[in-house]
């Protein structure tokens, strides 16, 4: 919040109170980088005041991996269907299209990813998984051709959902898996996107989330552990699509997550006494949107603004400008960090909540760095723009009910 904020950097800063710890020394020494970067553009901020989005250059290093991964990318043979969401949705978001013949070679290896029995693999010839599951449709979703949507079998999906599900209503990750709340999301929102949701598919679900929120008011990955960002952003967003949000405290929610925001770095931490990161941009600020529509439909709802979130939009997009892109294309976590499309497609959604507040029939722009930075702005629920969102389910809810 240094950049765009009335205070001075130092009154920003982390207090220890005297008592140095491995958490406040690395803290601080996030706050040097970050300090560092803001003091830099106020140098040249009377010679150049805006601050530039690297739009081609994102394109150019999106595009590059859509084609041709590095050896580097090995470890994530069993993610592919994630590196096809990440890049992407990161191409959408920066208005960036891509050819008929990339759209159709992208929805074939998704197609190989898809596993016989129902659900989608990390790579073909795998075990189906739903993270990789969530990750496919969203990203056949965003190529958005008949192709593409025809690629997913409805039935046997409902089939692999089915079998994911517990006795309590959560969801196993995959066969002997694990059980947390990712598993709920993915599951709730693949069934969404393709139309396939009855009422057997998630009984019990919505109070199985319910209990994985903490004393905090955030949420945890499963019942009585810590709350965590990108656990919570799961769990909220899969209770709304479910209409079950009414069942937790979201007062207590909206306290934790805007407490996550930095005072001085203006991003958002994951969890409590944890170092700013950029991915939590979308992890926590996606709850915002979220969370003012709930609240809005109570009697509370007057109290809220009709212009912004309820977190400062200007400062997050300071962090993510100034301090998480890098010259050469791609956006990182933190300054000193490398790139990866994981934090690429993260970082540029929340940039784009930042930008876009949308509330019943109003909405308003807040555009750190003038019009050339405009990002299309995305479902908050799914994460995927909203015109992909909207023609997918219009096309899937002309399809036969199972």
């Amino acid at each position: 919040m240094a950049y765009h904020s009335a205070k001075k950097l130092d009154d920003l800063r982390f207090k220890d109170d005297g008592l140095s710890t491995l958490t406040s020394e690395e803290q601080e020494k996030v706050e040097q980088l970050v300090g560092r970067n803001y003091t830099a553009y106020f140098r040249v901020k009377n010679l150049d005041p805006e601050v530039p989005l690297f739009r081609q250059k994102h394109v150019h290093y999106l595009k590059r991996g859509l084609h041709h991964l590095s050896e580097a990318y090995e470890c994530l043979d069993a993610s592919r269907p994630w590196l096809c969401y990440w890049i992407l949705h990161g191409l959408e978001l920066l208005n960036e299209s891509i050819s008929p013949e990339e759209i159709s070679r992208t929805a074939d290896f998704l197609r190989r990813c898809q596993y016989p029995s129902g659900g989608f693999s990390g790579g073909p010839q795998q075990v189906p998984h739903l993270a990789p599951t969530y990750a496919a449709v969203c990203a056949l979703c965003i190529l958005g051709t008949k192709e593409a949507y025809d690629i997913i079998d409805r039935p046997k999906l409902k089939s692999f959902l089915l079998s994911r599900r517990t006795a309590e209503g959560a969801f196993t990750m995959h066969r002997d898996g694990e059980v947390d709340i990712r598993g709920a999301y993915c599951a709730v929102v693949a069934a969404y996107l393709t139309n396939i949701v009855t009422p057997d598919l998630f009984e019990g679900t919505a109070e199985w989330i319910t209990k994985c929120q903490s004393y905090e008011g955030g949420f945890s990955g499963e019942p009585g552990l810590e709350a965590h960002g990108g656990y919570t952003f799961c769990g909220y967003a899969a209770l709304v699509l479910l209409g079950k949000q009414d069942l937790i405290d979201n007062k207590r929610l909206l306290h934790w997550v805007a407490s996550r925001q930095m005072r001085l770095e203006g991003g958002f931490q994951g969890r409590t006494n944890k170092l700013v990161d950029g991915c939590y941009s979308f992890w926590q600020g996606g709850i915002f949107p979220l969370l003012h529509t709930v609240l809005g439909a109570t009697t509370d709802g007057n109290s809220l603004s009709n212009e912004k979130w309820m977190f400062d939009q200007v400062a997050l997009q300071d962090y993510l400008l100034m301090n998480c892109q890098l010259h050469h294309g791609g956006l990182v976590d933190k300054p000193g960090k490398s790139r990866d499309f994981y934090h690429t497609c993260y970082c540029l959604s929340g940039l784009s909540v930042a930008q876009h507040f949308v509330n019943k029939n109003q909405s308003n722009l807040t555009i750190v760095g003038g019009q050339e930075n405009h990002l299309a702005p995305i479902h908050p629920v799914f994460n995927i723009g909203v015109h992909c969102a909207s023609q997918a389910l219009a096309y899937f809810r002309k399809q036969p009910l199972l």
